[in-house]
């Protein structure tokens, strides 16, 4: 199709009562939200059906195309949920004064949602302040181009501007949560709008503080999100939008800013997340509680995610004076017991905002403002919680740690004002190799995204893709 706006249409679905009648939900505006989906009651033991009700999307077709490229970072924290790149490519262990050479840059709403790329695509969840719409947009990872962007009507006034959530894509689907807890599923390929859900409406969810952080993720098959509302945790089929099974919410827990994180322990895979009130293990199978804590809290605000560490074992941290602990998973009794191996103060370490990365037997991560004269540094950590190194006061990356990533050996880690640092992902020290200013900034909070050598990042209002390769 050659027009450059393609309208798909204003979905209107009728639901049919067993009266015959039918209720139309229409967007109020004025942040009331969008009525996205709507779930029918089941009998227990079967998937509840949830149908695609009123949602205003419209898909607009723009001049980008794909390319022959290779792109795999398709989630939160990458292929493996680490944070650490699966790729290839050599990258380059130096950089010119002026940084890496930018490969094309693009002019965003303001926030903080970083990008995912699958092929020779790039997925962001954007906001467009002049149509006042969530907008998913699809670009071109050879030149920045968008190519189509899927974009529905909801009202978000800035609180430290307003995008948060990673998108979670495979080759079919692409799922995101947007700032007001409206989830969308949509074709990866063509952008058409497959099924929606509003987390608050339909499950009563709390949309957080500074508005929703958590990133979706997509497994075999399942898009996995948390409302903590009157279901702690659900899956819904991406192919039909029916939800397979619910996580019930005894404690009333509500959602925070930390996003679910896959876990494999004794031959089962689970879904470890850190709600308003403890954490939590959800078997992957059937939803239901394999175990939970009650004694890992961060006030105010849980932003990081659970990194899992190796047999077993799961690092949590946190702002706001919380620090860090290291819990394991044992079996007792034929139950599933997590067991604190310590606790340490934000002095030792804590995070505010960035999840910290574990690689090859040691965690990575940025200090928070809290940690006296540790603060903002990028630290070293043993599974002792022992430091092993830190950055110095030369090397600070502001009071909220900047994003970073882990990429052939290397540790690349952003400060508040656009500054891109590389240094050797090792734990004899720390080990500067590069360092430069790639954008203006303020506020490049973003998870950065990496595959084949094209480091993608952004500050509040603009995304550049860098050329890190090898020459």
């Amino acid at each position: 199709m050659k027009v450059a706006s393609v309208i798909v249409g204003i979905l209107i679905p009728v639901c049919v009562a067993a009266a015959g009648a039918f209720a139309l939900n229409l967007w109020l505006g004025g942040g009331a939200g969008i009525k996205l989906a709507q779930r029918l009651p089941v009998p227990d033991g079967s998937a509840t059906e949830v149908r695609a009700s009123v949602f205003p999307a419209t898909l607009v077709i723009g001049s980008g195309a794909t390319a022959n490229l290779p792109g795999l970072w398709p989630r939160f924290r990458g292929s493996n949920f680490d944070a650490v790149s699966t790729g290839k490519t050599p990258l380059a262990k130096s950089w010119p004064p002026a940084g890496p050479p930018v490969l094309w840059s693009a002019e965003l709403g303001e926030g903080y949602a970083g990008p995912v790329i699958l092929g020779s695509k790039v997925y962001l969840l954007d906001y467009d302040e002049q149509k006042r719409g969530d907008a998913l947009r699809c670009l071109s990872l050879a030149d920045g181009k968008e190519i189509w962007r899927l974009w529905y009507k909801v009202r978000t006034p800035r609180q430290h501007g307003v995008s948060r959530a990673v998108p979670a894509v495979t080759d079919k689907y692409v799922v995101t949560l947007g700032p007001k807890c409206h989830v969308m599923c949509a074709d990866a390929q063509t952008g058409e709008f497959l099924w929606g859900i509003d987390l608050v409406s339909d499950y009563g969810a709390k949309v957080p503080l500074w508005y929703a952080s958590q990133c979706p993720l997509i497994d075999d098959g399942k898009a996995i999100m948390a409302p903590a509302g009157e279901k702690l945790m659900i899956a819904v089929d991406c192919a039909t939008g029916r939800v397979l099974w619910e996580t019930p919410n005894p404690h009333s827990w509500r959602m925070t800013h930390s996003s679910i994180t896959p876990m494999e322990w004794a031959g089962r895979r689970m879904y470890v997340y850190c709600a308003s009130g403890g954490v939590v293990g959800v078997s992957a199978a059937d939803g239901k509680i394999l175990w939970e804590s009650l004694a890992w809290k961060v006030p105010t605000s849980n932003a990081p995610s659970p990194v899992i560490a190796g047999d077993g074992r799961i690092f949590l941290t946190g702002g706001y004076r919380a620090g860090s602990a290291m819990v394991q998973l044992a079996e007792r009794d034929g139950k599933i017991v997590p067991r604190e191996l310590f606790r340490i103060s934000q002095k030792v370490f804590g995070s505010e905002m960035q999840t910290p990365i574990y690689y090859k037997g040691n965690v990575y991560g940025v200090m928070t403002k809290d940690a006296g004269r540790l603060k903002e540094q990028l630290i070293c950590l043993d599974l002792q919680g022992r430091q092993v190194w830190t950055s110095g006061p030369a090397n600070r990356f502001g009071p909220f740690g900047g994003p970073y990533i882990i990429a052939d050996g290397m540790i690349f880690v952003m400060n508040d004002h656009g500054v891109l640092t590389l240094t050797e992902a090792t734990p004899t020290g720390y080990r500067q190799l590069a360092r430069a200013k790639v954008l203006p900034g303020p506020e490049s909070w973003a998870p950065m995204a990496i595959a084949g050598g094209r480091l993608i990042v952004r500050d509040l209002t603009k995304m550049i893709c860098l050329d890190v390769r090898a020459k």
